[in-house]
């Protein structure tokens, strides 16, 4: 009996033309994942090709190996294959979609647990810490060594899927993963400073606004905080600098759950993380949203009021309990 992961080596060896694209807005994980199977089906000699869902390419990731080689969706054939990352739903690919549903081949390769199977392979385990690991694993089917530049790529999204390695989804099988990296010639220390600590003063300053309003709710179990489009206009950060602004509540000692507010265009996204075993994911899917167990999100189209009314008292410490 074949596995997910020997079927989608099949189909992608066997491939004239591949496509490789990720979710919207993408982050560390999904980069890092599409750009390191990229540089391995393309070390194997498989033509493949790395598109973006929108014009949202983050600069924060520049260094990555094959960074340059993202191509608009719209600039792309229809390939025969195309293998979608890190994203639960064809929806979520943006302007990616039209090539993934004109294409022979989809193949899903995803960690998220409301991944909705739309592929004819789909290469999915919500245990898995990030989708790079399964884009890892699927390498020795590819029989393709890993590189430094293939490793590193998938380091990244290792490691900002689990927070630096301390999120709940931090486990033996994930620092085993991640040493082999290391192995295959990935700097640790390098790859931590480039990834969290070359930030600009105009992302300190979104920061630091974040944090002053920081609020305790529900007997102090649950911190909220926003932050709006005028707030990137008076400190100058850019869209990119948002990615880990939960985590700037996150640090909160003492609380059970944190949500961040990004009020953009009329809409209200809420970001939530969880701390101490509460399921986000499945709140998060009752507001029309997904995502994992300690990190999940939603858009609404509602007030900041509205929506903790709503939320509150589904959450932790609701009714001082």
């Amino acid at each position: 009996m074949t596995t997910p992961f020997h079927r989608a080596a099949v189909y992608l060896r066997h491939a004239e033309s591949v496509v490789i694209g990720g979710h919207v807005k993408p982050d560390g994980d999904a980069l890092g994942s599409i750009l390191g199977l990229t540089l391995a089906l393309r070390g194997a000699g498989i033509a493949a090709v790395p598109v973006l869902a929108d014009e949202n390419l983050p600069s924060t990731y520049s260094f990555l190996p094959g960074y340059a080689l993202f191509a608009s969706a719209i600039d792309v054939e229809t390939p025969d294959v195309f293998v979608a990352v890190d994203t639960p739903s064809l929806s979520r690919l943006g302007a990616a979609e039209p090539l993934a549903t004109g294409a022979e081949t989809v193949i899903s390769i995803d960690h998220h647990p409301d991944n909705a199977l739309f592929g004819e392979v789909n290469l999915v385990d919500e245990h898995a810490a990030a989708s790079g690991q399964l884009v890892w694993h699927l390498l020795e089917r590819l029989e393709v060594r890993p590189t430094p530049e293939i490793a590193l790529c998938l380091y990244v999204a290792l490691l900002t899927d689990t927070g630096r390695f301390q999120y709940q989804n931090t486990n033996a099988a994930a620092l085993r993963d991640a040493a082999a990296m290391l192995d295959a010639g990935v700097d640790p220390a390098e790859t931590a400073r480039l990834v969290y600590q070359s930030r600009s003063a105009a992302a300190l300053a979104l920061d630091s606004r974040v944090m002053s309003r920081i609020t305790l709710a529900n007997s102090g179990r649950v911190a909220y905080s926003h932050v709006s489009d005028e707030d990137f206009q008076q400190t100058g950060a850019q869209s990119q600098d948002s990615e880990n602004l939960v985590d700037v509540v996150r640090t909160l000692g003492g609380v059970d759950v944190v949500l961040l507010f990004r009020f953009h265009d009329g809409e209200t996204r809420v970001n939530l993380r969880s701390k101490t075993g509460f399921d986000v994911g499945s709140l998060a899917r009752e507001f029309g949203g997904g995502g994992h167990a300690a990190a999940a999100g939603f858009t609404a189209e509602k007030s900041l009021e509205q929506v903790l009314a709503e939320m509150l008292p589904r959450l932790p410490g609701a009714g001082g309990s």
